[in-house]
């Protein structure tokens, strides 16, 4: 790809408003550098923008977007999603319900993020898949919360797995909701976020939020609840069809989960994998399906897990299929030193 380069001259002139762009050493600068694969520099009130054309055009509209809005300091947060708004453009004009959330400017931030919250308000049952930073989480918490507040549910009930990432933890302390707390920290991340941590608080000791760990959903009916299964990707198949069973009327159900992350113990198949074959023709029952560029972290994750995606493919086309298939389900293949 050719190099070119644009030089910004922010006008008018303001040495509080250009520290509030550029933030503490410069790091607003360096982040928008990481996101857009581009070279600044900064000298004075004069940038110089060194990258891929298209590139050092988006930086250049992106600096002057945020200079504009710096009279007060630009916070890293700000400045990932505009990056991503950037890489889509339109998109947030495009009309889109709003969640009654504590955040207002809450929204798909992505084509996939949109179809996701759409067809989680059109569908009773939706299933996320895709790698970490995507969001599918949190937007699942978002539509929960919203359908809490429009009196739609009357409950959320929260369902993870509790399956350590490689790691044995041992007995943990506490009653149940202490023992399981560790696996859920995502989803109260999330709802704090949201909803805010007195009113979640309240909220729990109401019953009107609910922890389910998932060897404890048998035998339940769950009805006029919102029920998310996160880390969908750790569950057997059985233990899939069980919790998927469990809906009652009025209910509404969110999978979510990375299949690339699978911490099952090693040839155990993936009740997530099994669901997205056996459910993918369900009527009622929606996927999507995220990708890299669906990430909203750190720059860098995406393209971590771009890498890992081309590793992945690499395999496969070199004809170790074996491996390549460990790696996306976390079985046992041929040439593996341990599970991943």
């Amino acid at each position: 790809m050719k190099a070119t380069s644009q030089e910004l001259r922010f006008e008018p002139a303001d040495n509080k408003r250009l520290a509030n762009l550029c933030g503490a050493l410069d790091a607003n600068l360096r982040q928008i550098e990481a996101a857009l694969d581009v070279g600044i520099t900064r000298r004075g009130t004069r940038v110089k923008i060194t990258g891929g054309a298209e590139a050092v055009e988006r930086g250049a509209a992106l600096l002057e977007k945020f200079y504009a809005q710096a009279d007060k300091p630009v916070e890293l947060d700000d400045v990932q999603l505009g990056v991503i708004d950037s890489l889509n453009p339109g998109l947030a004009d495009a009309d889109m319900p709003r969640l009654l959330t504590r955040r207002r400017d809450l929204a798909g931030r992505t084509p996939n993020q949109r179809d996701y919250l759409e067809k989680i308000l059109a569908h009773d049952v939706t299933l996320g898949v895709g790698p970490a930073g995507t969001g599918k989480t949190y937007l699942a918490v978002a539509c929960a919360v919203d359908a809490l507040e429009r009196d739609a549910v009357k409950r959320i009930v929260l369902v993870r797995p509790a399956v350590e990432a490689g790691e044995r933890l041992g007995f943990l302390p506490g009653d149940l909701a202490q023992k399981v707390d560790p696996y859920l920290r995502p989803l109260y991340d999330a709802l704090y976020d949201l909803m805010g941590i007195e009113k979640v608080g309240k909220m729990f000791e109401k019953g009107a939020i609910e922890i389910a760990p998932l060897a404890y959903m048998r035998g339940r009916t769950l009805n006029h609840a919102f029920i998310i299964l996160d880390e969908a990707q750790n569950t057997t198949p059985e233990q899939m069809k069980m919790f998927l069973t469990r809906m009652g009327f009025g209910a509404k159900a969110v999978v979510t989960g990375d299949p690339t992350q699978i911490d099952l113990p090693r040839g155990t198949q993936s009740g997530l994998i099994e669901a997205m074959h056996i459910l993918k023709d369900v009527r009622g029952i929606a996927t999507t399906q995220f990708n890299a560029g669906d990430v909203v972290r750190h720059p860098l994750v995406g393209r971590i897990v771009e890498a890992y995606e081309a590793h992945t493919a690499k395999l496969a086309q070199e004809g170790r299929s074996d491996v390549a298939d460990a790696l996306l389900r976390g079985g046992p293949a041929r040439g593996l030193g341990s599970r991943r």
